[in-house]
């Protein structure tokens, strides 16, 4: 099995944690990862992506142009990423700011309005879980509980009070995914 993952968004949305939180719970499954991120100098608010790679056999390059899948929380990363993903793959998205929404017939779509189910939790910072719980619920590659040993590892000690946090923000995403289009 090798999954290659574009997630893209704007600085500050979590796009890169998430990657490496995705890497980290691959290695916990003794997969080979690959964790590439690619950010413009302004940081929050600019565009930010991370190509990820989880992998059964060895990874020869982390540069690619085309995915499986794609994790895609704003419009200027729809117009961007939605062509690279592959035939058949997988493209899911929050659908907060989105104004043309994937026109794709030969992929699956999935929804997740993750920043208004953050919102309704009153905590920000778990939109970026919201949406790795809803691509896990679709596209199950690594497991819930190696997902929450990668966030302990990602996470500075300060903010493992936290964890608790995360770990129903993942569950929320599970639940509130939607199946826009199946093939």
């Amino acid at each position: 099995m090798t999954e290659e993952l574009i997630i893209a968004g704007f600085g500050g949305q979590g796009v890169l944690s998430m990657g490496k939180i995705l890497c980290y719970s691959g290695v916990m499954q003794d997969q080979e990862v690959s964790w590439m991120p690619s950010y413009g100098p302004e940081m929050r608010g600019g565009t930010a992506n991370v190509t990820v790679i989880l992998s059964d056999d060895r990874i020869s390059s982390p540069i690619l142009n085309s995915f499986d899948s794609a994790i895609i929380l704003n419009q200027q990363s729809m117009d961007k990423f939605e062509e690279t993903v592959k035939p058949g793959g997988l493209l899911i998205y929050d659908g907060n700011g989105i104004s043309r929404h994937p026109e794709r017939k030969d992929i699956y779509i999935y929804r997740a309005d993750a920043a208004a189910e953050a919102s309704k939790m009153e905590s920000a910072k778990t939109f970026n879980m919201i949406m790795l719980g809803a691509y896990l619920k679709v596209k199950p590659l690594v497991k819930l509980e190696n997902v929450i040993k990668g966030l302990k590892k990602s996470l500075p000690a300060r903010y493992h009070h936290l964890i608790a946090l995360n770990e129903k923000a993942l569950q929320r995403g599970f639940e509130i995914v939607q199946d826009i289009q199946v093939l």
